[in-house]
């Protein structure tokens, strides 16, 4: 039995069903057509509700990578919860599973694990969402000790309604149509970190797992694509680092930008960073095209430290 009420799984059940009612209703601009506008609509609601999901769920309330004031994780959590990634609660739960059995049988979504291939792929890809494995075993006690989370976690899908609302009053069906599309494309964004990152790209950090740095995830989710470095360095605030010729180097990383912004506003704090030296001792030695470089780099630290 679950540790979480029967109303609870009834009110997460509705998530799938939205996300099911967003692939359908982006047929809606096959029959609408998009304007300008619209597509302007399409992006800015993308980039929005993905800077949420990269830069408020995943690097802020999972891993704590940085802290803003409770009112400002609320507003970050309505926002990416009207992206139909579910509430707080849910995918903090589900993003924890899959750090601790990473690419082993219990990882909720991993591309082998239960199966490889093709059906691995798009197990990954979403099709674990209409599982069993959709419910998480248990939900992390500090988000449920939130009041306000907790909220926003059971009435997840009230902000996807509300935003699809607001997208036909603002321009018929052409504005739905457009969200949905919308909103289809940064679910299949977001899942292209579960799939295509455990499955092409480098890995330039030693970790028990297949995560890997992917260019085009990192585009597609703002950052997010770096996922080799988030599995040997979960709590940084940057993702975008790798080793190349012995040396650090910095990779684009709009999520990032997005937190620093926030600092500069003193919105956010506490930023968390690996360091040069951290990055380089962990670094995967086989993609080490110096390691005589990056040894003396790690030298060179101790003996500043010392």
């Amino acid at each position: 039995m679950r540790p979480y009420s029967l109303l609870t799984s009834i009110l997460y059940l509705i998530g799938p069903m939205l996300i099911i009612v967003s692939h359908i209703g982006s047929l809606l601009v096959l029959v609408t057509g998009l304007s300008w506008g619209a597509i302007a609509w399409i992006l800015l609601l993308y980039v929005i509700r993905m800077l949420g999901t990269t830069g408020i769920y995943h690097r802020l309330l999972t891993h704590k990578s940085y802290q803003v004031p409770a009112p400002l994780l609320w507003i970050g959590c309505i926002v990416t919860a009207s992206a139909g990634q579910m509430g707080p609660s849910w995918w903090k739960a589900h993003h924890m599973s899959h750090h601790q059995h990473s690419d082993q049988a219990l990882d909720t979504h991993s591309p082998y694990a239960p199966v490889q291939g093709i059906r691995g792929f798009l197990w990954s890809q979403g099709g674990w969402l209409l599982s069993s494995r959709f419910f998480p075993d248990k939900l992390p006690s500090d988000v449920e000790s939130d009041r306000v989370l907790q909220v926003i976690d059971r009435l997840h899908f009230v902000p996807v309604v509300a935003l699809g609302a607001i997208s036909y009053f603002m321009g018929g069906l052409e504005y739905l149509g457009a969200f949905f599309l919308s909103t289809t494309l940064l679910f299949h964004g977001v899942q292209t970190v579960n799939s295509l990152s455990h499955i092409w790209g480098n890995q330039p950090f030693v970790t028990s797992d297949n995560s890997r740095n992917n260019w085009f995830v990192a585009f597609l989710t703002l950052g997010e694509g770096w996922h080799n470095l988030h599995h040997a360095f979960q709590s940084s605030s940057r993702h975008g680092m790798t080793i190349h010729d012995g040396k650090v180097v910095y990779l684009p990383d709009p999520t990032f930008s997005f937190i620093k912004l926030l600092e500069s506003l003193k919105l956010a704090s506490k930023l968390r960073l690996p360091s040069e030296k951290d990055l380089l001792a962990k670094a995967n030695k086989q993609n080490l095209q110096n390691l005589e470089l990056a040894e003396l780099a790690i030298a060179s630290g101790k003996s500043k430290d010392s």
